[in-house]
């Protein structure tokens, strides 16, 4: 049996905003531990506490965002991972859906695009990273995805499917 594995983790660039918002989080929980002691809000300051808690633990959890792409026999698959230990599926699409995967930019990617497919960035958003886009057809729908693949991942991809896959500029 050959069967083709190739996987890969890319880390997200946060946006400028996040970590003003951490700060205003942290902040906000100062001020309701604040108000959690105070006599004057009783329970009331203990719920938004909790509250506030609760919402500083998502921001920070969801802020750190990877993707890691997984490429098995026939099959690729792009997971999102946040804060490092919640992983949720982001896309799946087999060689046969798959119409190009092309350097951005690039005229095979322009030639596959239309004006109205959905597109869904998993790159690290860095400015200078070497992606790729890859066209995807399911039915009547189009996708276009960026992301940023290694050398073996896309090798075994170019094996599964040489037509397809565009490796150079």
């Amino acid at each position: 049996m050959n069967e083709m594995y190739a996987e890969w983790l890319v880390k997200r660039k946060s946006p400028a905003y996040t970590m003003l918002l951490k700060i205003v989080m942290g902040i906000l929980c100062v001020i309701a531990f604040f108000l959690s002691i105070s006599p004057v809000f009783g329970i009331f300051g203990v719920i938004i506490l909790f509250a506030a808690g609760a919402a500083t633990y998502v921001v920070f959890r969801n802020s750190e965002v990877e993707y890691e792409y997984l490429f098995v026999t026939n099959t690729l698959s792009i997971d999102r991972i946040y804060g490092k230990s919640k992983r949720k599926k982001a896309w799946e699409g087999s060689m046969e859906e798959i119409q190009i995967v092309a350097p951005t930019g690039s005229t095979e990617a322009r030639d596959h695009e239309t004006g109205t497919m959905k597109v869904l960035d998993f790159s690290s958003r860095i400015p200078d990273a070497k992606t790729y886009t890859l066209i995807s057809q399911s039915g009547s729908e189009r996708i276009k995805i960026i992301f940023e693949p290694n050398d073996k991942l896309l090798r075994c991809m170019k094996m599964t499917a040489p037509r397809k896959v565009v490796t150079q500029l």
